[in-house]
């Protein structure tokens, strides 16, 4: 099991604070795992197990805990027989009626500090923000990185190079449990998981009858990642096919998609004029190893793959992404982080001067002094005039 120190480094210093820690992430991103080193980390340091609750939501035997208030008076009575302090963990707590009551309550009513899992987006929206009131603070998890595959994939001597195992990386994904499996058992485990998603987190959640339909949106998401589209191209598409819907429905199962984190949606955002397009956004696949698995397509596009895989580490490492947007030329990312701005280009290989121009001449461009990368493939270092050029696997690695 690989340490997540990334995450706990965030977690640490919140124990014992006021505040609920929600852990978020797509299903089977490792959030269950980063709660059981929550507990490890408690009890080396001084914790005793019987102060720790622990809840799986999902598990058949804790299925009278869905009921929100059996969960409140069962948690109720244990805190209230306990002299010290509760460590409270409920994983997939979504699956509670009313469960942001119960958190609610058990932070006035008993000494205790509290962590949850849950795989929508939409878990911190409406009722839970006004109950708690700024009472809680989100860490999002994600798939493995490849820094963080390496740990298992070099010291397992499964591959004898960096450049072997970013292949397999970019094929598979980073979904932490995959990496326990025989190959030949991947693309299975993969394609479970996806219809697990879809199923429980996309169909039951939101209650969709044309299945198909889902599915058929979901398939073109995947495609397409990297492509700015619109809901109205979407419905073309599909009508192309003899598919009939219409825009309104298009936008609801996006969203709908979207709330269960298998996809991101991501804005265009004018440079020069500051501000934020409300036309044709990007969206990016959460894992590449769900997004290879179901896309309708045998063509490997290294580009909007390597386009993908960075705009994921970008987010792990805590920046807001934008696709940029100056005249009529297009900056991949443009990340935020506090005051920190960065602009991004990436491509799959810088193979010709029309390639290199427009990568570079598109940064180039830009008036202001925030700092701006090429990522690619290359090994050759083609930084120039201000513009760093990085190696993807460097980059992913942290070796720049």
């Amino acid at each position: 099991m690989i340490v997540r120190d990334s995450y706990l480094k965030k977690i640490v210093p919140l124990i014992d604070k006021n505040l609920v820690k929600v852990l978020t992430g797509v299903r089977r991103s490792g959030k269950t795992v980063l709660l059981s080193q929550i507990k490890d980390y408690l009890l080396e340091n001084g914790k005793e197990k019987s102060q720790i609750i622990s809840i799986s939501l999902e598990s058949k035997r804790n299925e009278k805990f869905k009921n929100g208030d059996v969960l409140y008076d069962y948690l109720l009575s244990v805190c209230e027989k306990m002299n010290s302090k509760a460590y409270i963990f409920l994983d997939e707590v979504q699956l509670v009626s009313k469960w942001e009551e119960v958190v609610s309550s058990l932070l006035v009513d008993v000494d205790c500090d509290i962590y949850i899992t849950g795989s929508n987006s939409k878990l911190l929206s409406g009722e839970l923000a006004t109950l708690l009131a700024g009472r809680y603070i989100q860490i999002k998890v994600y798939p493995f990185t490849l820094s963080e595959a390496k740990k298992i994939l070099i010291s397992n001597g499964k591959f004898s190079s960096d450049e072997k195992m970013f292949q397999d990386y970019i094929k598979y994904g980073g979904l932490p449990m995959r990496f326990s499996l025989e190959p030949v058992s991947v693309e299975s485990y993969l394609s479970d998981t996806y219809d697990a998603i879809v199923v429980k987190d996309v169909v039951r959640r939101n209650d969709i009858k044309n299945v198909a339909l889902l599915n058929m949106i979901l398939t073109f998401l995947m495609d397409n990642i990297a492509n700015p589209f619109s809901a109205r191209s979407i419905v073309s598409a599909l009508m192309q096919s003899g598919v009939k819907t219409s825009v309104e429905t298009v936008i609801n199962y996006i969203e709908y998609i979207r709330n269960a984190m298998i996809i991101y949606g991501v804005q265009r955002y004018d440079i020069k004029g500051k501000k934020l397009l409300s036309t044709n956004e990007k969206y990016y696949s959460v894992d590449l190893g769900l997004r290879n698995c179901v896309k309708s397509s045998d063509a490997v596009d290294y580009n909007k793959l390597y386009e993908n895989v960075v705009y994921l580490e970008l987010l792990y490492r805590g920046y807001e992404v934008k696709v940029g947007k100056t005249d009529n030329y297009e900056i991949d990312f443009v990340a935020y982080k506090g005051q920190e701005t960065i602009y991004v280009q990436v491509c799959y290989l810088l193979g010709s001067s029309e390639t290199i121009e427009r990568e570079f001449g598109n940064l180039e461009r830009i008036s202001d002094n925030y700092p701006k990368y090429v990522i690619s493939g290359d090994l050759v270092d083609f930084s120039r005039n201000g513009v760093k050029h990085y190696n993807i696997i460097k980059f992913l690695l942290n070796e720049e």
